[in-house]
């Protein structure tokens, strides 16, 4: 017996059934609990470094890299990634689900330490770490352009003043500064 010849028979039952079946998907789609990312909490921790003026390169060569070395003995870790821009290092951590992200940070402090004596002597600030969101997006991205001012002078008042401002506010967790032409700041 053919499979599509009773459909073919009862063309008017055939519409019913498909009508039944839409609508029972459409009352089903507003009844499922939908998230546009599932909620995971991977343990995840950011490490920063700052050597105002160095290039990139001296950046990965004569920080990042001793940063890596130290950080990479921290048992746990499922992921290293790391950047390196103008004065500034970034390193970030993420560590199995069955770790504890305070005794991660821990781990990631008593690196720090260890790695203090193979760091350049002229970094800003010791390098610091925080516990982040891997799905925590960034909630503004701001541009600055100037007709007046070079784009070292819009960068020196963005990291002096704006940022110091932005990260003083209640709920903002970072304020990255990146580029120098276009200028771009990252809040999460």
């Amino acid at each position: 017996m053919n499979f599509s010849k009773p459909f073919i028979d009862r063309p008017v039952a055939t519409t019913l059934l498909t009508i039944g079946m839409m609508l029972v998907g459409a009352v089903a789609l507003y009844l499922l609990p939908v998230a546009p990312l599932p909620k995971v909490d991977i343990p995840t921790i950011k490490v920063k470094a700052s050597l105002p003026g160095a290039s990139p390169e001296t950046m990965a060569a004569a920080v990042t890299t001793p940063l890596e070395r130290s950080l990479g003995r921290i048992s746990g870790i499922t992921e290293m990634t790391s950047t390196s821009t103008l004065g500034t290092a970034n390193i970030v951590l993420q560590f199995d689900f069955s770790r504890d992200v305070n005794g991660a940070a821990r781990d990631v402090q008593a690196a720090l330490n260890a790695a203090q004596g193979s760091l350049p002597a002229g970094l800003a600030s010791n390098p610091s770490y925080r516990k982040v969101d891997p799905a925590d997006a960034p909630v503004m991205i701001l541009g600055l352009t100037s007709d007046t001012m070079t784009s070292g002078q819009i960068y020196d008042v963005a990291s002096t003043i704006i940022a110091q401002k932005l990260s003083q506010l209640k709920g903002v967790g970072d304020v990255e500064i990146g580029g120098g032409s276009p200028l771009l700041y990252e809040l999460s």
